[in-house]
């Protein structure tokens, strides 16, 4: 306790006897806690992470419907998303409403869903290279299109592709809808733990 908080709790005891004194005191202690409090947890909350909770099936069965994710809002003020991140967004037909998806295609590449399987054409594969996605569990792709990405855009899909409302209905995903990536599942317990990017063959 410092000097000059302890000469104005003597004041407050002096002033408004021993009782009294004592509960303003407390309360004064509260009111520096709370505010000490903000000043760490509000710059975090608003500008670094955020929790998150998973609504409906279109991620299972690597996310499920009520799970208690923490959102990584810093990286992406260093760096841009990467193909197969997991990422919160603003739906772009209704900035209110947020979103969770995978990234699947990247600014300037073509991407091209036909025969269940997804494929990117970019300056590497300029004849294509259809993604090699584990985490679907063999499911197929449904869909039949081609579009060219511009800057700043992506292109994402559910990881439940039967049940997903993503860039096939949608269309594409300006970079400023995009508020960050998933870091953490913190509930259930049993399935806490980080996220691995999965590696491709490009």
């Amino acid at each position: 306790m410092s000097s000059r908080f302890a000469n104005f709790e003597a004041k407050l005891y002096e002033r408004f006897g021993p009782v009294w004194g004592a509960v303003f005191a407390f309360l004064l202690e509260v009111i520096q806690i709370v505010a000490i409090s903000s000043a760490i947890i509000i710059p975090i909350r608003y500008f670094l992470i955020q929790p998150f909770y998973v609504k409906g099936a279109s991620m299972e069965p690597n996310f499920y419907d009520n799970e208690y994710l923490v959102i990584d809002e810093l990286s992406y003020r260093f760096r841009e998303p990467v193909r197969g991140e997991i990422v919160v967004f603003r739906y772009p037909r209704d900035r209110d409403q947020f979103f969770i998806k995978r990234v699947v295609a990247l600014p300037g590449e073509t991407i091209e869903i036909t025969q269940g399987r997804v494929t990117i054409y970019n300056e590497d594969h300029p004849n294509g290279l259809a993604l090699d996605e584990d985490y679907l569990g063999g499911e197929r792709t449904d869909g039949k299109e081609r579009v060219t990405l511009g800057e700043e855009e992506y292109f994402v899909l559910g990881d439940n592709r039967d049940a997903s409302l993503d860039s096939r209905s949608f269309g594409i995903l300006p970079r400023d809808n995009v508020i960050g990536r998933v870091w953490v599942r913190g509930l259930p317990l049993s399935r806490i733990g980080t996220f691995e990017v999965p590696q491709y063959d490009f």
